[in-house]
């Protein structure tokens, strides 16, 4: 059976588009998923990355048509300019790499539903009471939400430096292990389902 690491940032639009997807891919080839939240800020400053603050405005001029096309491809409802953006990605990050540790809830719904949360709902997603009503929705103890913290953090980093180490430089970002096959984008999603299948 093949094992995915799976890096991703909580409020990439990217990485909300190809969740369902990815999730489904996963199941119907019975891989197992290891979920990998990073801060993608910082590992674009690490691996040659522009932040999209600061990128040109032809590439956000097309980002917004992008993210508009994929939206209505998907038919996956967004609020393409959050009232809150970036949010702090750090709470819902450790959140889930808590609820991971603990084990016995939904962590796939989890991780979707706080980006949901942010695309589909405008909520801001570093606030404890929307992290908390997706805990407690995908059948998780509300209360990690501030118990997992500690060892949320540490992980968190640990992520970023594996990140780097292991070719990864944006999200979401999809590593077969048994091959050491990356796949970069939600848009490469058919190949990394080619690629389980010839497995």
């Amino acid at each position: 059976m093949a094992h995915l690491d799976y890096f991703f940032s909580v409020f990439s639009p990217w990485t909300y588009f190809g969740g369902p997807r990815f999730e489904e891919i996963a199941a119907r080839h019975g891989a197992s998923v290891t979920y990998k939240p990073l801060d993608v800020m910082a590992l674009f400053d690490r691996t040659g990355g522009t932040r999209p603050a600061v990128r040109h405005p032809n590439r956000m001029a097309y980002r917004m048509q992008e993210l508009k096309r994929w939206s209505a491809h998907l038919d996956m409802p967004m609020v393409f300019q959050p009232t809150i953006y970036p949010p702090n990605p750090a709470p819902a990050s450790y959140t889930i790499i808590a609820a991971q540790k603990a084990g016995g809830g939904n962590l796939a719904g989890l991780v979707n539903g706080i980006m949901a949360a942010l695309w589909e709902h405008d909520r801001d997603i570093s606030q404890d009471d929307v992290i908390r009503a997706e805990l407690e929705a995908n059948g998780f103890d509300g209360n990690l939400v501030t118990t997992g913290l500690f060892d949320g953090a540490i992980a968190y980093e640990k992520n970023l430096d594996e990140a780097v180490e292991r070719g990864v430089f944006g999200a979401p970002f999809y590593i077969v292990r048994e091959t050491d096959e990356r796949f970069w984008g939600q848009d490469r999603l058919a190949l990394l389902d080619a690629h389980l299948g010839a497995l």
